[in-house]
């Protein structure tokens, strides 16, 4: 150990979402004399999940962390207002708290060559004042689905009812015995349509693309789960409370489950045959109104009830009462919900300015190249969290979120023993992963003729918001770093810095333990071949 390791170090991470939470914990955790500030532009922690009090496509489970469960989920697929209380939790329970700063907007981040330091511009939210704070390592945990955008649809805000987008939720509204327009058909809506629809007086569907609509699985715990509407049974709920490691079974048969689909993410006979099985899935969800599927199957079984109406007919306008479309049709409603999406081009939130003032959104206009998700070249000492080609199509995304969270630490604990100026990704490593993306998503269902998010709202686009592979594949690369795919400068340009004076740590504190290589759990002790009255 290094006695430089001592020498202080600071990190800022963007965002205080599920990433930004998980650096809170690991970095204080593994990185010593480290100065830690999260900044955030929202009042409270933990980012899109708590913006939708609506239910969730996936199970509670696979929003906690790997390495605290939470056993007392009220139902399969909890509410967003229950997940954020989770992360809440956790927030506290690790002393995240106290490094997170909210209301804190970021408006540029600028890296100085000169000092080798990233320079950030924060607003405060709540007063308008500007400051700037600075650090050695920039750590964006903003994500894809951050920045969420109003549909362009003429009148939209002469609209004199409720207007809501589904990632800006009001948790005071309440939709009871309400008319109801839900404008757009991907992962949003599909949150919201079968829990608004038991409770409205009526809910009109404004869909223009079509969508295949999967049930939650095909066997297994979460077909079980579906069977019983999705809540747990007491006997359940008695057996999570006895004991940990029941709940951890449980988890991972769900894990196990959805870390078995990949396959269907390819074409081919394995698409073909995963698409009959949903046409048949949907057919028999909407045997009540089989016009729908015949023009697009909604959401769920939910779209086929009474109190639903589904519409394909492009709106032209929207008025003071309601929503007008092309065959000039004006259906009043009280409310509208825009699950309308995000932003997904990733150049359109604050300048972030890397080496000789290189703009990240010049860098990424066409298409956002970056080197395994988490770094791209021009960017010194500059990492990322579910950026460009992170999403999972199949399997776990928050076990890959704690495993990025993990690559990241390793890479500033090696920038501080290693004395190390700036790190960054060299343009050959950047350029090998963007060519490997191109010759993989050829081969799978992403690249289809369809708009999508994953291809930054274009149909016949590049997919840049994908991994390429399993989410098994992700974490298991993440896991081996090659360090050699990135070029450094040192500190004092001197590239044996890290050797110090040749003293450690351990022999300038008078009370540290010099003899730790004796404890047992640092020794690797072999299995005897023999015991020692035969040697």
């Amino acid at each position: 150990m290094s006695l430089l390791l001592r020498l202080g170090w600071w990190v800022i991470v963007i965002g205080a979402g599920i990433s930004g939470i998980i650096a809170g914990i690991r970095f204080p955790q593994r990185i010593p004399n480290l100065d830690l500030a999260i900044y955030d532009k929202n009042p409270d922690v933990e980012g899109v999940c708590s913006t939708n009090s609506l239910a969730h496509v996936h199970p509670a489970h696979s929003y906690q962390l790997s390495f605290d469960s939470n056993p007392n989920w009220s139902q399969f697929y909890a509410s967003g207002q229950e997940i954020h209380q989770y992360w809440k939790a956790i927030v506290q329970k690790y002393g995240v708290d106290k490094y997170v700063r909210l209301n804190s907007k970021i408006v540029e981040a600028r890296f100085d060559q000169a000092e080798a330091k990233w320079q950030v511009k924060i607003q405060r939210v709540d007063t308008g004042e500007v400051f700037t704070d600075s650090a050695n390592i920039l750590y964006g945990c903003v994500g894809a689905l951050n920045e969420w955008k109003w549909p362009d649809i003429k009148g939209l805000h002469d609209f004199k009812g409720v207007l809501l987008h589904s990632a800006n939720w009001d948790d005071d509204w309440d939709p009871t015995g309400k008319a109801v327009a839900v404008i757009g058909s991907g992962s949003s809506a599909v949150q919201i349509v079968p829990s608004l629809q038991p409770i409205v007086k009526q809910r009109d569907a404004y869909v223009r693309s079509k969508t295949w609509i999967s049930p939650p699985s095909a066997s297994g715990e979460v077909q079980k789960q579906e069977e019983t509407n999705f809540t747990f049974s007491e006997e359940e709920v008695k057996r999570f409370n006895e004991g940990p490691q029941f709940f951890l079974e449980y988890r991972k048969a769900i894990d196990q489950e959805l870390q078995s689909l990949h396959h269907i993410t390819f074409r081919g006979s394995n698409a073909d045959a995963t698409a009959a099985y949903l046409n048949e899935h949907m057919m028999k969800k909407l045997t009540k109104k089989p016009e729908i599927l015949q023009k697009l199957c909604l959401t769920s079984c939910r779209a086929a009830a009474d109190n639903v109406s589904f519409i394909s007919e492009e709106i032209s306008s929207i008025t003071a009462g309601g929503v007008v479309t092309n065959d000039d049709i004006l259906r009043p409603v009280d409310a509208i919900i825009c699950a309308t999406g995000f932003d997904t081009t990733w150049t359109g939130r604050f300048p972030i300015i890397g080496r000789g003032g290189r703009k990240l959104a010049d860098k990424w206009a066409e298409y956002p190249e970056t080197y395994l998700s988490v770094a791209t070249d021009e960017f010194p000492n500059m990492f990322i969290s579910l950026g460009p080609n992170s999403e999972q199509g199949t399997g776990s995304l928050s076990i890959v979120i704690e495993k990025i969270g993990e690559y990241v630490c390793a890479a500033v604990e090696k920038i501080q023993r290693e004395c190390i100026k700036t790190m960054t990704v060299k343009r050959a490593s950047v350029e090998s992963f963007v060519e490997f993306c191109d010759q993989h998503f050829p081969k799978t269902v992403f690249s289809l003729p369809c708009m999508s998010w994953y291809k930054r709202g274009t149909s016949e686009g590049r997919v840049s918001g994908m991994w390429p592979g399993s989410s098994l594949h992700f974490i298991t690369t993440l896991a081996n770093p090659r360090w050699e795919d990135y070029e450094y400068e040192y500190v004092n340009d001197n590239v044996m810095a890290w050797l110090g004076d040749g003293f450690t740590e351990a022999q300038k504190i008078p009370e540290a333990e010099r003899a730790y290589y004796l404890d047992p759990v640092n020794i690797d002790f072999p299995k005897p071949m023999r015991s020692s009255t035969e040697a």
